[in-house]
């Protein structure tokens, strides 16, 4: 398939490493495809669904100890512990290979090794990129296929060039103990053992998209971040389009995949996809900033989504999507999970594959589908894709978007004084615990950029890198804003409404790109007039409900600022001196 002598050269030494019974190249061909996924049913990795109901899709159970991302098994790995550190896990790379290439040896034996090329980004960009996994698990293949372009493809884009990401996975013995997953971005290199589950498993996801990318992103000038891209269409067919960082559990694909409210629907406004999880985002020829999506399907959270939630979402599910640890009807073959409806089925296998009658099952958390449950579907079914989804180019950003979980410190929106008091505000990033998390309930979790655990380097010099992007953009910067859909009363209930509703807030984002509405100075920031924000429509919400939406208690301020303080000083001396000058002026501002 290909005759790159980087590429052949890699593969010999990770053969003879890995010892498998076969070797098979992946050309992205559905007729290989199909052989497959045959295979995966005789052997019961994965399972057919109802193809009536769910044509093309199918259902799988990871290990029951393997349903997450390991956060505190992930390392980042270099030769000098301070180009890691502080956040990350970190291991020095000799020390690191010497500890992992004993699992590896022979850990393919008795198994098809299938070499799997794929590029990130769409076929023909300047800005994709491509990487080669080497895994031993079908089920990461046929999800690759998904979320990637995938195949011989991959190696046309990639010709003679050594630029591609080496990727070893291997379920070796899915022994908890023994699992790493591992990124050495100075070599451009991931590896993976004992694990099955899609976030350690899917290397081009968070390990290639996120931790490998934003240090070549460092090193080559351009970003990769963990955000949405979503456009909004105006009534003349004019798109402006918004890029969006929130931490788990904020909203993000519903976000990403919004359904306008009436009162802008009527008007002729259209919402399109671009992204829901990441952007790579370059300076183009013009000055802008300019955004990708390096993936090509979604790799989403079931639980929760539904057709009031985010019908968007659930259609993208209903053909050829892969189903991870869901419940499965088996009165009708298709599958389940919290929040879907309303109506458990009662002859069902829940998500460890147990069987179980009426309403009594017996998994962790008594659920019925694991609460990191997910479905991996392709781009192309989302009805409100963008057709700008494989433009080599990417989509100009008007607007940056970070965000939260805040019950009472951060007010409905607010914009930056500046692209660097804007890169202050997304370091300060942070979210307050959940009854769904472990732990109490209201800590505060600092997420800077929603990309803490997705940082392939130090975290002090990432912040140093989005600064040098504002100097590089200029005054074409895109305007960076805040917002935080999760304000709640005294009894603890959500006081905006959300979900579509969102929108009213991104228009008063755009029309203050455009210049067209003022805004109230605060130390914070510029916050919205009360009236600005259009609330056409919304029963519950009045302008006073706005103004107490948009309210800035500042000592709760005063309090957070001490929260990021001591954030910098746990990341230390790398920290950018503006960084510490914009929290050193906005206690000024709230100390008046």
């Amino acid at each position: 398939m290909t005759t790159n002598k980087h590429v052949l050269t890699w593969l010999d030494e990770m053969v003879a490493l890995l010892k498998p019974d076969k070797v098979v190249w992946i050309d992205g061909s559905e007729e290989q495809l199909k052989a497959l996924r045959e295979e995966s049913f005789k052997t019961g990795e994965m399972q057919p669904l109802n193809e009536e109901l769910l044509p093309g899709c199918v259902l799988h159970h990871t290990a029951v100890n393997d349903v997450a991302r390991v956060e505190g098994r992930t390392y980042i790995c270099t030769k000098k512990k301070e180009d890691a550190a502080p956040i990350n896990n970190w291991m020095e790379t000799s020390e690191m290979k010497a500890k992992l290439i004993p699992m590896y040896d022979g850990c393919m034996k008795g198994r098809t090794m299938y070499v799997l090329p794929y590029c990130m980004g769409p076929i023909g960009s300047p800005f994709s990129k491509v990487g080669i996994e080497l895994t031993d698990s079908i089920y990461v293949v046929m999800n690759m296929d998904i979320m990637t372009r995938m195949g011989q493809q991959a190696l046309d884009q990639l010709g003679d060039s050594n630029d591609f990401v080496r990727g070893l996975h291997s379920k070796a013995k899915m022994e908890e103990e023994n699992r790493y997953i591992v990124q050495f971005p100075e070599e451009n290199t991931i590896w993976s053992i004992n694990s099955g589950y899609g976030g350690n498993v899917l290397l081009g996801k968070k390990c290639f998209a996120l931790r490998i990318a934003s240090y070549q992103g460092l090193k080559e000038g351009w970003m990769a971040e963990h955000m949405l891209i979503l456009g909004i269409e105006d009534p003349n067919g004019h798109v402006e389009y918004i890029t969006a960082a929130f931490p788990s559990a904020c909203g993000k694909t519903n976000l990403a995949m919004l359904i306008p409210p009436e009162v802008y629907a009527k008007q002729g406004y259209k919402v399109w996809t671009v992204g829901d999880d990441i952007a790579w985002m370059h300076i183009g020829e013009d000055g802008r900033l300019y955004a990708i999506n390096p993936e090509n399907g979604f790799f989403g959270v079931a639980p929760g989504t539904n057709e009031k939630s985010n019908p968007n979402a659930l259609h993208t599910t209903m053909k050829n999507t892969i189903f991870t640890n869901v419940a499965h009807n088996l009165d009708n073959n298709t599958v389940w999970w919290e929040g879907l409806d309303k109506n458990p089925p009662e002859n069902a296998e829940e998500w460890t594959g147990k069987k179980v009658n009426g309403k009594e099952w017996v998994a962790a958390g008594n659920k019925l589908a694991h609460p990191n449950s997910r479905f991996t579907a392709p781009a192309v079914n989302c009805p409100c894709l963008s057709k700008e989804f494989n433009n080599p180019n990417g989509v100009p950003v008007t607007a940056m978007v970070f965000g939260g979980r805040r019950a009472k410190t951060a007010p409905l929106v607010f914009q930056s004084f500046s692209w660097n008091h804007g890169v202050y505000v997304g370091s300060a990033m942070a979210s307050e615990t959940t009854a769904a998390a472990a732990g109490a309930v209201g800590v505060v979790r600092r997420d800077p950029m929603a990309m803490r655990p997705f940082t392939g380097y130090n975290m002090g010099d990432y912040f140093n890198h989005w600064i040098e992007m504002g100097e590089k953009l200029g005054d074409k910067a895109p305007k960076i804003f805040h917002v935080n859909w999760f304000r709640t009363d005294d009894e603890g209930h959500f006081i905006w409404p959300g979900f579509g509703d969102n929108m009213r807030v991104l228009m008063w984002m755009l029309k203050r790109c455009k210049g067209e509405v003022d805004a109230v100075e605060t130390p914070i920031g510029y916050l919205p007039k009360p009236e600005d924000i259009d609330i056409t429509g919304l029963e519950d919400v009045t302008l006073d409900t706005v103004k107490g939406l948009l309210s800035v208690d500042k000592d709760l301020w005063l309090e957070d600022c001490n929260g990021v303080e001591e954030l910098y000083d746990q990341i230390g001396e790398r920290v950018p001196a503006e960084l510490r000058k914009q929290l050193a002026d906005l206690r000024a501002r709230l100390s008046k």
